[in-house]
């Protein structure tokens, strides 16, 4: 079997929700992420919005043929928090997400096994509630080639479909394009045979 080309992600942020359990209130949110750079600032803002909340427990997971996870329980007891709310990231096929789940403190303790349900359901309800799309996983080529060269280039471009990103058009011209990763091999073979035309994968 083919591996697939596709992955399952966030189309945009999900809109809060609201768990209670025993007077604590569980604060759910599902972000769309391409790094884990962008993790940070929406915690802090998080923190910002809920001064006074107890936990900012989070799990994200990055990548599509080879993934990075991680999982932070925020002063919560050990496993309790992030590796739930990973749990229903791994449930729902998701990845190139964020996931917070806030937590206000109502004064009666749930114990392990009560947040662990408490946790996994915040998640559980946000990703109900998230706008869940498929995109491709595309490989990106750079083309190198004289200007003379770039009618034949563009023809190849538009019969095949492909995405430009971005160009740089003057005596030596570079395009790059992104097709999807099933396509790459075949359209790598097309403009390796095409006269005076480089094609090198864009690591």
């Amino acid at each position: 079997m083919e591996a697939s080309d596709t992955f399952r992600t966030l189309l945009s942020a999900s809109e809060e929700i609201l768990f209670k359990e025993k007077n604590s209130k569980f604060f759910g949110y599902a972000f769309p992420i391409t790094s884990d750079e962008e993790v940070k600032p929406i915690i802090d803002n998080l923190r910002k919005k809920h001064f006074n909340a107890g936990h900012f427990c989070y799990a994200y997971q990055l990548g599509t043929s080879k993934t990075t996870y991680r999982a932070n329980d925020d002063g919560e007891p050990s496993n309790s928090a992030g590796m739930p709310i990973y749990g229903q990231i791994q449930s729902f096929a998701l990845t190139n997400i964020l996931f917070v789940v806030v937590r206000f403190f109502g004064g009666t303790k749930l114990g392990v096994g009560g947040l662990i349900t408490a946790y996994k359901t915040a998640a559980q309800m946000a990703l109900e509630n998230s706008n869940i799309v498929e995109k491709t996983i595309n490989v990106h080529f750079t083309i190198s080639f004289d200007y003379k060269n770039l009618n034949k280039v563009m023809r190849i471009i538009k019969e095949k479909n492909l995405s430009i990103i971005s160009q740089k058009m003057d005596n030596d011209c570079q395009i790059e394009i992104a097709t999807r990763k099933s396509n790459a091999e075949s359209i790598n073979g097309i403009f390796q045979n095409t006269f005076e035309v480089q094609i090198k994968i864009k690591e």
